[in-house]
Order: C-alpha cells, then sequence, then structure tokens
C-alpha cells in the first residue's frame, strides 16, 4: 500500500467527510509531486511561502493542514509548519431590502422556496441541498440537520412563511423521492446549481455585491443579530462551536453603525459661508 493509500485509509478511518477526503488527498498529492524525495522542515515552509505569492492564504492553510496530517499520521514525523496569516474579512451581507429584491425575482415556485429555506434557516448550500423530507417537523416548527459540518446533528427553526408553502409542495409532488429540492434527473439539486440559481436572482435583481448562497447564511446572522436576538442563540442555531466564531456579525451589521452618532454631531457648529468660499474637489 503507498502512501498515498495509506492517507486514504486514516482520514477514512477517523470518519472525515468526503469532501475533507477528496480535499486532503489532493493536496498532499501535489505536494509529493513538488517537492524532494526527503525535504527539510525549511523547504516545506519554503514551498507553501511561495505558494502564498499566488493563492489564498486560507487555501494555502487548507494545504498546511493536509501536510500536516500526512506527515504526523503516515509518515510518523512532526513538523512545525506555520500557518499562514489569515486576513480578517468582514463577510458581505445583504440589507433587509436587498433580500427581498433578490427573491422577488425568483419565478419557479422550488427555486423561491430553496432560497428562502436558506436564508430563513441560516443553511449552508450543502446543508439545503441534502435536506430531506422527513427532517421537516412542521407541527414542530423546526427542521432537523443531520450530521451537518463537523459530523454535528443540529435544530433549526422552520419558518411560519414558509411552512405551508413547504408542505403543499411537497404533498403536490407525491413521488419517493427523498429530498426536498429534488432534480428533474431524480436525487437532489446540485451545490452548483443553487449557485447558478442565486446568481441569476442577484444579477436580475441588479446587486452590485459579491453574493453568493452563503450571502445568505451571513445575512440571515446578521439581521438576526439586528433584531436583538442572544449571540449564544445564534451560535446553536449556526452550529458554530465557539462563540467567537459568531461575534463576527457584531461587527458587520450596519444596522447597529448607523445607530451611533458622529462626535463632529456633537459640535454645536455655526455654518460659515463667504462670497469667497470655493468648494474644490
Amino acid at each position: 500500500m503507498d502512501n498515498i493509500a495509506k492517507l486514504e485509509l486514516e482520514l477514512k478511518s477517523r470518519g472525515m467527510s468526503e469532501k475533507t477526503v477528496k480535499a486532503y488527498l489532493y493536496h498532499t498529492s501535489s505536494f509529493l509531486k513538488h517537492i524532494r524525495t526527503e525535504p527539510s522542515q525549511e523547504d516545506i515552509q519554503k514551498y507553501f511561502i511561495k505558494l502564498a505569492e499566488t493563492i489564498d492564504p486560507l487555501t494555502v492553510n487548507l494545504r498546511i493542514s493536509a501536510v500536516k496530517f500526512f506527515y504526523l499520521n503516515v509518515l510518523k514525523q512532526e513538523f512545525d509548519i506555520n500557518f499562514m496569516k489569515r486576513p480578517k474579512r468582514i463577510p458581505e451581507v445583504l440589507t433587509k431590502e436587498e433580500t427581498i429584491d433578490i427573491l422577488n425575482q425568483i419565478n419557479n415556485i422550488k427555486h423561491r422556496l430553496l432560497i428562502e429555506t436558506i436564508y430563513g434557516c441560516g443553511l449552508r448550500v450543502s446543508e439545503a441541498a441534502t435536506l430531506k423530507k422527513k427532517d421537516l417537523r412542521f407541527k414542530e416548527g423546526i427542521i432537523y440537520l443531520r450530521q451537518a459540518k463537523g459530523k454535528k446533528d443540529r435544530f433549526v427553526m422552520l419558518p411560519k412563511s414558509i411552512s405551508l408553502r413547504l408542505e403543499s409542495y411537497i404533498e403536490a409532488r407525491a413521488d419517493k423521492n427523498p429530498y426536498v429540492f429534488d432534480s428533474g434527473r431524480g436525487g437532489r439539486l446540485t451545490t452548483s446549481t443553487i449557485q447558478k440559481i442565486m446568481k441569476n436572482a442577484v444579477k436580475k435583481a441588479g446587486i452590485k455585491k459579491n453574493v453568493h448562497p452563503h450571502t445568505l447564511r451571513h445575512s440571515y446572522a446578521t439581521h438576526l443579530l439586528e433584531n436583538g436576538t442572544d449571540i449564544r442563540i445564534i451560535q446553536r442555531l449556526l452550529g458554530h462551536n465557539d462563540v467567537r466564531t459568531t461575534e463576527i456579525y457584531t461587527h458587520i451589521s450596519n444596522a447597529f453603525i448607523r445607530t451611533v452618532n458622529s462626535p463632529l454631531d456633537f459640535l454645536e457648529l455655526e455654518p460659515k459661508r463667504t462670497t469667497d468660499d470655493k468648494i474644490h474637489p
């Protein structure tokens, strides 16, 4: 058994998701093709520093994690490889008005329900794609998300505004397809199809922000915060392990920012204009 096969076995034996297994195998294979047989720790660090010149630091860090795992669990060696400094980016968030504009562009009933569910429940696109009929608990008003990111189950509220429409949509289908958002070819909608639905709606709405399905999740959390929902509750709804991950939304709520008065507004200045005043660009 070669080392890549050993890596795959180790990843799967630890219950890693299919996506993680695929990513770790790809990044480790790529690393082994570009590095000499027995590289020093310095060689490895230089390799990743070079990558960071053209690749996003977050992506480089994923590759570092894959290689570290490979060395530690397959080669039984430990390297102290430094991760790249992560840029502190503020996620893009839609205003409530922009959210309405996007939804109003979607005429297809299933697609409209899909986008409303992602926003109304704060779902990841993968969670929406794999959502099953049996996990919609209409009487309780909740959705049971099974084995979401990090192999964790969680509950989210089922918005009253779409509950009846979702139930009617599923009953009208009267098929044996287990997925809520089914594909015409059988099975479920893919994440790429969901991204296209969102992209088309954003374009029709004339919104210039960099918007994708995950933006709806960011918007969900921010709008809950603006409505006065406790940060700990939002943490549980999003499925975050650490509240510090959720706290980023306290920094991007424009509604909160707009309530703060600039110190300039407290100065009792009298307007001063003369005929000699000139406004320069």
